[in-house]
């Protein structure tokens, strides 16, 4: 079975639908950072950067002979002569996340509306190759409306309108899936819009139930849609931020429980997911950071916040109070902490509660998102700054392949490019930690693809 990757991103999605059974026939991708990460990983393993800087110039017609396409989707649109291609090959599934926060079905009589650009792309793409099914990605957020009287639905459900009037029209399915409830040691709540072509879904008696349905554990859930992908382990078998990196991080309990066995097994089974071998026995992506004193030593503070059940922003109140409130607010907040106060790697903080307001108003801060992660729970949702979350027991963020096993990716994929940026360069660029953050999480992926496949192979 075919399938077109949109806004492909690094290949979350892709990674999901291959393991499925899918084949990819392209990928459209604007950021060279991420479609680079594609290409070595669906495509040819890069030997060096000058071999991806002249893929880059290569034309639009030759790039999609190598299926991976560094061009806006516009630019496929326009290309009739790929698009008869593509619709000759009789695509089984387009899948996609193209930005949908300020979507509007007013958007189609205003054409220079940016909000609404990529997602009307993304359907005029649809209606023109005829798949049988589609699968739209976006955050949570887009259920919101964005008019403050509420007259206007929200993009979320004015895009699955827009869908099944689509081309011949889709039967629309939508879902509010986590990706916890899929085997990944992270909570990630996302919206999918899942549609199958009418005149299939008539012929196989698939019907939406017309509603937003939610995943849960599936011993804790009653029924799932025809067209939803179906959760795969039961709430004992949570998968925690020990059972995910434990093998790769330093911490005292280095035993591995059964979950924790079962999910590195499966993400160092790269014949499993169907991607290229790794050049090598060693994991790509370990590169643990180096930071500066200060940095470290909040650290240090977060992880020892987070023990003794403190929060995060205790930082921020001397950013934002003078010294004397400052500290009479801190007085209260660590009358019931540890004392003397160590972090997890035995690093001596304060030996008494003086010493540690010292310490908490030297390292004061107005960042309030910086947190020390539990090793006992999943991670929360990943997200593209990487400095928002802090190691478990050590005084540093996550490295990227940390990061790619919260989000479930195999060892064996690898992420090129640079690994992070900063300051204005946030806006365009899209290195490695933004790649993982983008992505949708692969054993999602591959629930909803294992349900397409079913669907259209039956």
């Amino acid at each position: 079975m075919k399938y077109v990757d949109l806004f492909a991103g690094c290949g979350g999605l892709s990674l999901g639908l291959e393991r499925a059974g899918f084949k990819l026939m392209v990928s459209v991708e604007k950021s060279e950072m991420a479609a680079e990460t594609f290409y070595h990983n669906f495509v040819k393993r890069l030997e060096s950067k000058d071999e991806w800087v002249r893929y880059r110039e290569l034309s639009l017609e030759e790039q999609f002979k190598y299926k991976v396409v560094t061009r806006e989707l516009e630019e496929v649109l326009n290309n009739k002569l790929l698009i008869k291609k593509l619709r000759d090959e009789k695509i089984d599934i387009v899948v996609g996340g193209p930005p949908c926060q300020g979507f509007s079905l007013a958007g189609r009589r205003n054409p220079n509306d940016a909000r609404n650009k990529l997602p009307w792309q993304y359907l005029e793409f649809v209606e023109a190759i005829n798949p049988k099914a589609v699968v739209i990605e976006n955050v949570v957020g887009m259920s919101r409306s964005f008019k403050k009287n509420g007259d206007e639905a929200a993009p979320f459900e004015q895009l699955q309108q827009a869908l099944r009037e689509t081309g011949e029209g889709y039967v629309v399915q939508a879902v509010h899936v986590n990706a916890m409830h899929y085997g990944v040691p992270e909570h990630r709540p996302r919206l999918m819009i899942l549609g199958l072509r009418k005149d299939i879904a008539e012929t196989k008696g698939i019907v939406s139930t017309g509603n937003l349905w939610h995943s849960d554990f599936k011993d804790l859930i009653d029924s799932v849609p025809q067209m939803a992908p179906v959760p795969t382990i039961k709430k004992s078998e949570l998968r925690t931020l020990r059972d995910a990196i434990g093998d790769i991080s330093k911490h005292i309990d280095t035993d591995q429980s059964k979950i924790a066995k079962d999910f590195i097994k499966d993400i160092k089974n790269a014949r499993a997911w169907k991607i290229l071998p790794a050049i090598n026995e060693v994991v790509a992506n370990q590169n643990v950071r180096i930071h500066k004193g200060i940095a470290v030593q909040r650290f240090r503070l977060y992880q020892y916040l987070r023990d003794n059940d403190l929060k995060s922003q205790t930082l921020n109140i001397p950013a934002q109070n003078d010294d004397k409130k400052s500290r009479k607010l801190l007085t209260d907040i660590y009358a019931s902490a540890s004392m003397p106060a160590y972090a997890p790697d035995g690093t001596l903080l304060a030996k008494n509660i003086q010493e540690l307001i010292d310490l908490t108003i030297s390292l004061k801060t107005k960042k309030h998102s910086q947190r020390a992660l539990s090793w006992s729970k999943p991670s929360p949702t990943v997200v593209t700054l990487p400095d928002d979350y802090i190691h478990p027991s050590e005084p540093r963020i996550f490295t990227v392949r940390e990061y790619a096993r919260l989000q479930g990716f195999p060892d064996a994929f690898e992420f090129k490019s640079k690994e992070t940026t900063g300051g204005m360069k946030r806006r365009t660029e899209v290195p490695q930690y933004s790649q993982i953050g983008n992505a949708v999480a692969p054993l999602v992926a591959y629930a909803v693809g294992k349900k397409f496949f079913d669907i259209l192979s039956e």
